[in-house]
């Protein structure tokens, strides 16, 4: 009875120990990050201070979380990138270079001195970005609604790869030479029309709802992008602020049916890091 069972068990447990094996030994998926920046004036120092230090420490958390991918992967599988991408382009000395540097690319070529370059290139060259642009009192906005509508599909999303987007900004949208409305649905918001609109009641579902309130969306598909909002501050002036915006992008992602999202209210980067590197690994 003993070697029946014996013989019978055997085989089940050299299958399953396979199995095990076999699973473990998945290739990681290829990564490809991109950061879109909003250089408007909320990163002034004067009018929100500490902002763009926390955007700063923000950007390290989600770079050391592709690091630590990159470097948990066999060189021969490596297909792994990241990119900074602005809009509009920012006034500032040696942008291009600035953000060319920042354009990472880990394939089984890289060398050594790519993988040691990387944490101090994404720790200089958005500290110098910001800077020049607070100390210029540079603030072009950001139109991230026209980023959408033009350049997303094309610069975000690449075949046989985990297509991240991360978006640093303050959960507004507004640009000047992106003002629209078309019924309910706009292009933009702003504390001032969030409270002409009325939303700042419980009730802001019912009454976005009933005026279809929202942003104007695009007709894409966006099944193959994932998006992580980081820095949403909403005015202290209204209580519901917070859930308003997150209503708004939230509406907006599912019209254009993004993969998965993530919005994230202005932190510590000591609580947010945790965060977001579980959202990446």
């Amino acid at each position: 009875m003993k070697h029946t069972l014996l013989h019978i068990l055997l085989p089940l447990l050299i299958t399953a120990a396979f199995v095990k094996e076999g699973k473990a030994q998945q290739p990681k998926q290829n990564l490809n990050i991109s950061f879109l920046l909003d250089l408007s004036d909320r990163i002034d120092p004067k009018k929100n201070p500490g902002i763009y230090q926390r955007d700063l420490q923000y950007i390290k958390s989600v770079q050391k979380a592709f690091t630590n991918h990159v470097r948990g992967k066999k060189m021969l599988l490596l297909k792994d990138q990241m990119q900074v991408f602005f809009n509009p382009l920012p006034n500032i000395p040696n942008i291009n270079q600035l953000s060319e540097q920042l354009k990472v690319d880990f394939n089984p070529k890289t060398s050594k001195k790519d993988f040691l370059s990387i944490d101090k290139v994404y720790a200089d060259n958005p500290a110098k970005i910001y800077q020049s642009a607070i100390r210029d009192h540079n603030y072009v906005g950001s139109d991230i609604w026209r980023f959408f509508k033009s350049n997303v599909q094309l610069y975000c999303i690449k075949p046989a790869h985990r297509n991240i987007l991360v978006i640093l900004t303050d959960g507004y949208m507004y640009h000047k030479a992106s003002i629209m409305q078309v019924g309910g649905k706009s292009s933009y918001i702003t504390p001032e029309f969030l409270s002409f609109k009325k939303l700042t009641t419980a009730d802001y579902q019912s009454i976005m709802k009933k005026n279809n309130l929202g942003f104007i969306a695009f007709p894409y598909n966006l099944k193959e992008l994932e998006i992580i909002v980081l820095g949403i501050n909403p005015s202290v002036n209204n209580p519901y602020e917070e859930d308003v915006i997150k209503q708004y992008w939230s509406d907006w992602f599912k019209a254009m049916k993004v993969k998965k999202f993530d919005l994230l209210t202005n932190d510590l980067p000591a609580a947010l890091g945790p965060v977001i590197q579980r959202i990446i690994e």
